[in-house]
């Protein structure tokens, strides 16, 4: 049976996260020594930390929040196409790509290859794609990069336009030795009642 691969940043003190918001840390708060049966950790971080969805309440005040997301949107068939060397991605990049039985798309951009640094700039996406993404059915858009917008946006255009058609939003993937192709994804969000966001367990399995 072909086995998972797993996608997902590891968590832990290492973990990259966005300048200024919380950092991660995980932390024993009793210990097997002491309490004589068990250990039980806490964990401190941004719900928006390593690979992880952005629910519309993120960038939107009347938006869905996690806990109002369809589960079915990060399970199921998935295309990985790869689109490196890009300064944005555009409607015209899917040209030439077979999308039309695809639901959710993951893009390979090889943007952000150091993960243990914050990235300066990215690939950023643009409206046109958006819209592209709309026509197309498309309802999860995924990617190797820490966001969909550029690193100090303020007017998030790409995130807005993407709920705008339709298209959900995962991000921080690692993707380094994924091959274009056809795959399984699971990357369930957790049940957040009033998340704005939420870490996965992103995996992927060859068709």
């Amino acid at each position: 049976m072909t086995r998972w691969i797993d996608v997902s940043q590891p968590l832990d003190r290492h973990v990259t996260t966005w300048p200024g918001d919380t950092p991660f840390e995980a932390t024993l708060t009793w210990n097997k020594a002491d309490t004589g049966s068990v250990n039980v950790g806490k964990v401190t971080m941004s719900l928006h930390t390593g690979t992880h969805v952005d629910a519309p309440f993120h960038f939107d005040d009347a938006g869905q929040k996690i806990i109002d997301l369809d589960p079915d949107l990060y399970i199921g068939h998935a295309r990985v196409i790869y689109l490196p060397g890009r300064k944005e991605i555009t409607a015209a990049d899917l040209d030439g790509f077979e999308l039309n039985d695809v639901q959710r798309l993951i893009i390979k951009t090889d943007g952000w290859i150091d993960k243990s640094t914050f990235p300066e700039t990215i690939p950023v996406l643009t409206p046109s794609l958006a819209e592209r993404l709309g026509e197309l059915g498309i309802s999860l858009i995924g990617l190797d990069l820490p966001s969909v917008d550029a690193i100090d946006s303020k007017e998030m255009a790409a995130h807005h336009a993407l709920a705008q058609h339709g298209v959900h939003i995962l991000e921080g993937l690692v993707l380094d030795a994924i091959t274009p192709g056809d795959y399984h994804l699971n990357a369930v969000p957790l049940p957040l009642v009033d998340g704005d966001g939420s870490p996965v367990r992103a995996l992927l399995r060859p068709y």
